[in-house]
């Protein structure tokens, strides 16, 4: 009778996880992508354009020669990236404006914005 309890207990526990996850995954797979590329000291596109009032994600790709941080202070965002790497930061739903970020590494030059509408 145990062994029957505890078997009954693990398989909706499992069930339960199971189900937790998958809205999870799908709300994942439909935010928007927008791609980031880090070369050279720039960031390609320097304009990012992301929907208003909405989850959104950036992939952000820093084919070299260097290191690079993508860094916004008014977003509170930030993430390093070696030569090579690819990295994903998600923005939550924001309201319409222009949002500035630049590269730690080349202030100078590595500048762009995300314009929310």
């Amino acid at each position: 009778m145990k062994t029957r309890r505890n078997n009954s207990t693990r398989s909706i526990a499992a069930a339960l996880a199971l189900a937790a996850a998958l809205p999870l995954t799908s709300v994942a797979d439909e935010l928007p992508t927008f791609h980031l590329k880090a070369k050279g000291g720039r960031f390609y596109p320097e304009t990012i354009e992301a929907p208003a009032g909405k989850k959104f994600r950036i992939a952000i790709k820093n084919e070299g020669p260097g290191p690079e941080e993508f860094e916004s202070i008014e977003l509170r965002k930030e993430t390093v990236l070696a030569p090579g790497v690819t990295r994903t930061l998600v923005f939550a739903p924001m309201k319409p404006g222009t949002y500035k970020f630049f590269g730690e590494f080349h202030p100078e030059t590595a500048k762009g914005q995300i314009v929310v509408k």
